[in-house]
């Protein structure tokens, strides 16, 4: 099928090598290698060439997907929409690292009584979004702004604030200005965080270091290196600093919901839906 071709270059184009993509698909090495080949005599042009221990796409498979990319995730989410749902199928759910820790660990525990097929992975916002997109993942659960043009279904669950905790542990280098204060943060070039920065300024914090990991900030904050800004459901992590913390008044990241408007149909995931907004909504209502 050309569909599935496409889709098997697609991921070698990510991946690199057969073994990852066979293990992405649940499919053998010879059956990727078989997809790759024969999608090359449909189309009458060498589309991938060895390059050591990895797998390199010719100039010519470069372009096709290029071409074809959004056509293929839109086809793929469409697929998606029209398959059937059985209650022992796997419901793949794409989610934001910091909120499995913070909000949903004891919800998902809870849940999986009632659907134990559930398949959880994480990944930053943008990748969430290109999940759901194609089909990929049925439901997303992310953190930070959502860019415009997005073309999912998205709810807004909770506007979560942001913490400075260990203010009084100043371990770091003098900011630039006597005004400001360093602070550690998570990567503000991440699309969904960038909107940071102008508040943090407007506040008298200067990032001094920009960690692509919140787990790295929780276990500095832990070892007396900061102050760290940390959103409000990590906070519990910390032990006793995060019981000190101060919040930054006006300071938040907006935690959405995502999905193809089509899955809303299916009541395995409306059911879902609806629980996690309730479970959402009790914890909006609770004080820190």
């Amino acid at each position: 099928m050309l569909l599935e071709g496409l889709e098997t270059l697609s991921l070698l184009a990510s991946e690199g090598t057969m073994a990852k993509v066979a293990s992405r698909l649940y499919i053998s090495q010879s059956a990727v290698s078989k997809r790759i080949a024969q999608l090359e005599q449909r189309l009458g042009k060498t589309l991938i060439e060895p390059e050591g221990r990895q797998i390199r796409l010719t100039p010519q498979a470069k372009e096709l997907l290029e071409r074809v990319a959004p056509s293929l995730a839109e086809m793929k989410g469409v697929l998606a929409d029209s398959q059937d749902l059985a209650d022992q199928s796997p419901l793949p759910i794409a989610c934001s690292e910091t909120l499995l820790a913070g909000y949903l660990a004891h919800f998902m525990h809870g849940y999986l009584g009632r659907d134990p097929h559930l398949a959880l992975s994480t990944h930053h916002t943008p990748v969430i979004l290109a999940r759901v997109r194609s089909g990929d993942a049925l439901l997303g659960i992310c953190a930070g702004r959502l860019p415009p043009g997005h073309g999912l279904g998205a709810d807004l669950l909770l506007e979560e604030p942001f913490y400075l905790v260990g203010e009084g542990q100043q371990s770091l280098p003098p900011a630039s200005a006597e005004s400001r204060c360093k602070i550690l943060t998570m990567d503000l070039e991440n699309p969904s965080n960038r909107y940071l920065r102008e508040p943090l300024a407007d506040l008298g914090l200067e990032p001094a270091m920009e960690l692509d990991s919140y787990l790295a900030l929780i276990e500095l904050a832990k070892a007396g290196i900061g102050p760290v800004l940390l959103p409000a459901g990590l906070l519990g992590l910390v032990g006793k600093q995060g019981e000190m913390a101060r919040p930054l008044p006006g300071l938040g990241r907006p935690l959405h919901l995502v999905y193809r408007p089509n899955s809303l149909k299916r009541e395995r995931i409306a059911r879902l839906v609806s629980a996690l907004h309730q479970h959402f909504r009790h914890r909006s209502d609770l004080p820190r």
